[in-house]
Protein backbone atom coordinates (compact mmCIF):
# COMPACT_ATOMS: atom_id res chain seq x y z
CA UNK A 1 0.00 0.00 0.00
CA UNK A 2 1.54 3.49 -0.90
CA UNK A 3 1.87 6.28 1.71
CA UNK A 4 -0.36 9.07 0.54
CA UNK A 5 1.69 12.45 -0.20
CA UNK A 6 5.31 10.39 -0.23
CA UNK A 7 5.96 11.80 -3.83
CA UNK A 8 4.65 15.39 -3.22
CA UNK A 9 7.13 15.70 -0.62
CA UNK A 10 9.65 14.35 -3.30
CA UNK A 11 8.35 17.10 -5.75
CA UNK A 12 8.32 20.04 -3.22
CA UNK A 13 11.81 18.91 -1.87
CA UNK A 14 13.34 19.09 -5.85
CA UNK A 15 11.37 21.84 -6.71
CA UNK A 16 13.33 24.31 -4.66
CA UNK A 17 16.74 22.88 -5.96
CA UNK A 18 18.73 24.70 -8.48
CA UNK A 19 18.79 22.74 -11.79
CA UNK A 20 21.31 20.17 -12.23
CA UNK A 21 22.06 20.87 -16.12
CA UNK A 22 23.75 23.98 -17.55
CA UNK A 23 22.42 26.57 -20.43
CA UNK A 24 23.82 25.00 -23.25
CA UNK A 25 25.32 25.90 -25.95
CA UNK A 26 25.24 29.12 -24.38
CA UNK A 27 27.54 27.88 -21.73
CA UNK A 28 30.14 25.40 -22.74
CA UNK A 29 31.05 22.82 -20.02
CA UNK A 30 34.40 21.86 -19.09
CA UNK A 31 35.18 17.93 -20.10
CA UNK A 32 36.31 15.99 -17.17
CA UNK A 33 39.70 14.43 -17.17
CA UNK A 34 40.47 11.10 -19.57
CA UNK A 35 37.05 12.01 -21.40
CA UNK A 36 37.08 10.56 -24.60
CA UNK A 37 36.28 12.76 -27.89
CA UNK A 38 37.59 13.69 -31.11
CA UNK A 39 40.42 11.02 -32.51
CA UNK A 40 44.00 13.26 -32.42
CA UNK A 41 46.89 11.66 -35.66
CA UNK A 42 49.96 12.65 -34.88
CA UNK A 43 51.46 11.38 -38.63
CA UNK A 44 55.05 11.98 -37.21
CA UNK A 45 54.85 8.70 -34.63
CA UNK A 46 52.43 6.72 -36.66
CA UNK A 47 54.58 4.14 -38.75
CA UNK A 48 51.58 2.54 -40.84
CA UNK A 49 51.62 -0.91 -38.83
CA UNK A 50 47.30 -1.40 -38.68
CA UNK A 51 47.24 -2.32 -35.05
CA UNK A 52 44.37 0.07 -35.18
CA UNK A 53 43.04 -0.74 -37.46
CA UNK A 54 42.59 -4.44 -36.28
CA UNK A 55 41.42 -3.58 -33.27
CA UNK A 56 38.98 -0.73 -33.91
CA UNK A 57 35.61 -2.49 -32.83
CA UNK A 58 33.58 -0.29 -35.42
CA UNK A 59 35.87 -0.42 -38.47
CA UNK A 60 36.34 3.44 -38.36
CA UNK A 61 39.86 3.44 -39.27
CA UNK A 62 41.74 3.34 -42.54
CA UNK A 63 45.18 3.04 -43.63
CA UNK A 64 45.43 3.16 -47.52
CA UNK A 65 49.10 2.61 -48.95
CA UNK A 66 49.74 5.80 -51.48
CA UNK A 67 53.27 4.90 -52.56
CA UNK A 68 56.61 3.37 -51.15
CA UNK A 69 56.06 4.58 -47.16
CA UNK A 70 53.64 7.30 -47.93
CA UNK A 71 50.01 6.16 -46.60
CA UNK A 72 46.50 8.08 -45.93
CA UNK A 73 45.16 7.28 -42.31
CA UNK A 74 41.15 7.64 -42.92
CA UNK A 75 38.72 8.12 -39.58
CA UNK A 76 35.52 7.74 -40.31
CA UNK A 77 34.33 9.52 -37.15
CA UNK A 78 29.89 8.88 -38.12
CA UNK A 79 31.44 5.11 -37.22
CA UNK A 80 33.43 5.92 -34.35
CA UNK A 81 32.31 4.49 -30.67
CA UNK A 82 35.14 6.83 -28.81
CA UNK A 83 36.18 4.20 -26.96
CA UNK A 84 39.39 4.43 -26.92
CA UNK A 85 40.79 1.62 -28.00
CA UNK A 86 42.46 2.58 -31.29
CA UNK A 87 44.69 5.00 -28.73
CA UNK A 88 45.30 2.42 -26.34
CA UNK A 89 46.83 -0.25 -28.88
CA UNK A 90 49.10 2.25 -30.31
CA UNK A 91 52.77 1.44 -29.97
CA UNK A 92 54.17 4.48 -30.82
CA UNK A 93 51.45 6.55 -29.45
CA UNK A 94 50.47 8.33 -32.66
CA UNK A 95 47.24 8.64 -31.72
CA UNK A 96 45.42 10.32 -28.72
CA UNK A 97 42.14 11.77 -27.57
CA UNK A 98 40.94 15.17 -27.66
CA UNK A 99 38.12 17.32 -25.11
CA UNK A 100 36.33 18.22 -28.36
CA UNK A 101 32.76 16.85 -28.77
CA UNK A 102 30.64 19.18 -31.02
CA UNK A 103 31.08 17.13 -34.14
CA UNK A 104 27.63 17.10 -35.40
CA UNK A 105 27.24 17.73 -39.35
CA UNK A 106 24.87 18.24 -42.26
CA UNK A 107 27.15 16.47 -44.45
CA UNK A 108 28.14 13.13 -43.54
CA UNK A 109 31.22 13.45 -45.57
CA UNK A 110 32.38 16.22 -43.26
CA UNK A 111 32.83 13.51 -40.45
CA UNK A 112 35.62 11.51 -42.80
CA UNK A 113 38.91 12.29 -42.23
CA UNK A 114 42.06 12.37 -44.34
CA UNK A 115 45.21 12.90 -42.79
CA UNK A 116 48.39 12.21 -44.66
CA UNK A 117 51.69 10.02 -43.21
CA UNK A 118 54.98 9.57 -44.37
CA UNK A 119 57.04 6.38 -42.83
CA UNK A 120 60.69 7.03 -42.80
CA UNK A 121 64.33 5.05 -41.96
CA UNK A 122 64.14 6.68 -37.93
CA UNK A 123 67.35 6.45 -36.29
CA UNK A 124 67.37 3.95 -33.66
CA UNK A 125 68.34 5.21 -30.30
CA UNK A 126 71.29 3.80 -28.76
CA UNK A 127 72.04 2.45 -25.01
Amino acid sequence: MRIPGKMASEVLRHSVKTPATCNYPHEKQEMPDKFRGKIIFKSENCIGCKICVRDCPSEAIEIVKVAEKVFDAVFHLDRCLYCGQCVESCPKGALETSVEYELAQIDKDKLRIVFHAKTGDKPTEEP
